[in-house]
């Protein structure tokens, strides 16, 4: 095992670009402080795949799901978010920006994992509702698999559903329909 060298100070947007890509680490800034977690395992990053794949093969043309994309919260203190999905325009992804600001995305989603759900449920929370992240929504993999449906009102999030089973939703006027159960099994969503 290496032994890299990190920043020992709050990380400017220009630290954070000048870092070297860590494929087996989980790398995000939260208000200048790296914070590093190993990579999800198996069953979440399957879940993250078929999500982004779903979302994507219903979305009104406008839109693209991307999986694990840098999206910056705050610039300072440097806050960097790394979600599993996220939902932007495909005119913005079209242009192959190497990281999204928070302002530029619509829809956040996040599959809890063992070491993220307080994050997740709390912190992320907050973070994007006021970066003003209109719609979060969080995947339980537990079984049921279930989702709930956040979306932004007067600057705090409300819960717009909860959903095991198929859930049945609109995004930006497109209808979206979510085999959760499918994003845990070996074959994906037949609906």
């Amino acid at each position: 095992m290496s032994v890299m060298e990190w920043p020992h100070h709050l990380l400017s947007l220009e630290d954070w670009i000048d870092l070297p890509e860590t494929p087996e680490y989980q790398v995000e800034a939260v208000e200048g402080v790296l914070v590093v977690a190993p990579r999800p395992m198996s069953f979440h990053q399957r879940a993250v795949t078929r999500l982004g794949y779903l979302l994507n093969e219903q979305l009104a043309d406008e839109y693209c799901a991307l999986s694990e994309v840098e999206m910056v919260v705050d610039v300072s203190p440097l806050t960097v978010r790394v979600p599993d999905v996220l939902v932007a325009s495909a005119a913005l992804v079209e242009s192959n920006p190497a990281r999204l600001s928070a302002a530029e995305v619509p829809l956040v989603i996040e599959v809890l994992s063992e070491g993220t759900k307080r994050t997740d449920q709390v912190t992320k929370f907050s973070e994007y509702a006021e970066a003003g992240v209109e719609h979060y929504w969080i995947v339980e993999l537990d079984s049921p698999v279930s989702m709930i449906t956040y979306r932004l009102v007067d600057e705090n999030y409300e819960n717009f559903g909860e959903f095991s089973g198929v859930a049945e939703l609109e995004f930006a006027g497109a209808p979206l329909v979510i085999d959760l159960t499918a994003l845990t099994t070996r074959r994906a969503q037949r609906l």
